[in-house]
């Protein structure tokens, strides 16, 4: 404790010079905290829309998710609903959604453009994934309606002319590799706020898709778990009941997410490094004045019979009150601005590919700050004691006779 009293009154002998070093370090603390955050809350965030997109479970046949398919369905599940049921007694299984993925054209009579369709059932699909869509006119799609009603990508919809209440036709190979044509009436527009997306994407309800198809199967079946990290083991648990099906978690299916995570670890993680050397020049800058200021000093605590490494392990407890307490300070500003855009939102500008924006949240993660403080804190530490490792070794002589 004295050596640490000793160590914070040496500090304040130069307070600008201690105050500047304090500052860059909590700059550069809230820096990693900052960006570190927001590449946090970016992962969350894209998990939660890949799992919401396609569930956290996809089950299908292992030729589904190996080879293409001559024929729609080729590789489809028979008795979806069957498999459903027994998917549905595992206690972390929540829902599950059959998905019919299919491709075709689409024409209003005078116009024929390739879609890329999907067929869902409405009110689970809608009910159980939330606002995943959304709808700038007309509505939703509905179970039980008297009509094939279909909902269209906003940019799609605008290249047909077609409004909530038009007719439109659906053209499809069917499982026989047969070509199908069915009447749709278009139900609701909508926006994913990824503009290629808009221009081909079709939704329709489940029967309608086996319809124009003409067969009983589905794609694949979404299985949806009450929480994110019970994915591993309903995973283990699906694939021991299951052995002839293929059971993919979102992960293996989120290759944007995967992308996504790849560019910004390499990003942040390079900011970190750099602010992370930044920090330690400073605080040597700092202990490498104050030790040519005080050789004397040095020497004479020397000739009173200071051990080197006590002088040493002072030397190293004064950088680590500079960078603790820069690095307190620097949680304490990131803690602050990042709920600061809780209360003040602020709108991120859309990203390449998309139409819409986001708002700007800086997750906060105990175990983050509590890491980056403590490695602040560390490599302060270390560069104080590598700055004055030669001169708590130096003769006292030469230290005394130090100018």
């Amino acid at each position: 404790m004295n050596w640490l009293r000793f160590a914070a009154q040496n500090t304040l002998r130069n307070r600008r010079r201690s105050v500047v070093t304090a500052g860059i370090a909590a700059l550069g603390t809230a820096a990693v905290l900052l960006a570190s955050g927001f590449a946090l809350y970016t992962y969350q965030s894209l998990e939660q829309a890949a799992a919401r997109s396609t569930g956290h479970l996809i089950v299908g046949l292992p030729e589904q998710f190996a080879k293409e398919e001559d024929t729609p369905l080729q590789y489809g599940l028979d008795e979806h609903k069957a498999l459903s049921a027994a998917l549905l007694a595992d206690p972390e299984v929540r829902q599950v959604l059959p998905r019919v993925s299919f491709s075709g054209l689409i024409s209003n009579g005078d116009k024929s453009t390739v879609m890329l369709a999907a067929g869902v059932e409405p009110d689970s699909e809608f009910a159980v994934k939330g606002p995943f869509l959304q709808l700038t006119a007309g509505a939703v799609l509905a179970s039980g309606s008297a009509q094939a009603e279909v909902m269209l990508g906003e940019g799609l919809a605008r290249s047909l002319k077609a409004q909530p209440g038009t007719s439109l036709t659906l053209l499809a190979s069917t499982a026989q590799g047969a070509l199908n044509a069915l009447d749709v009436t278009v139900k609701g527009i909508f926006t994913t706020g990824v503009p290629d997306i808009d221009k081909r994407l079709v939704y329709t309800d489940i029967a309608t898709a086996q319809r124009l198809l003409d067969t009983p199967r589905v794609s694949t079946l979404g299985v949806f778990l009450k929480s994110m990290q019970a994915t591993a083991g309903a995973r283990q648990r699906v694939a021991a009941a299951q052995p002839r099906l293929e059971v993919q978690t979102w992960l293996d299916q989120a290759f944007f997410y995967k992308a996504v995570r790849g560019l910004y670890n390499r990003i942040f993680g390079a900011l970190g490094l750099i602010i992370g050397v930044i920090v330690v020049f400073v605080v040597a800058n700092a202990m490498a004045m104050a030790i040519i200021e005080r050789t004397r000093e040095i020497g004479t605590l020397r000739a009173l019979g200071t051990l080197p490494r006590q002088l040493l392990a002072s030397l190293a407890l004064e950088g680590m009150l500079l960078g603790g307490v820069g690095a307190a300070l620097g949680a304490l500003l990131s803690l602050a601005i990042s709920l600061l855009l809780y209360v003040v939102p602020v709108q991120m500008p859309p990203p390449p590919g998309s139409s819409q924006g986001y708002p700007l949240n800086i997750s906060i993660d105990p175990l983050i700050y509590a890491g980056t403080v403590l490695a602040m804190v560390v490599l302060a530490m270390l560069a104080s004691a590598w700055i004055a490792r030669k001169t708590v070794r130096m003769p006292v002589v030469d230290a005394l006779a130090h100018t």
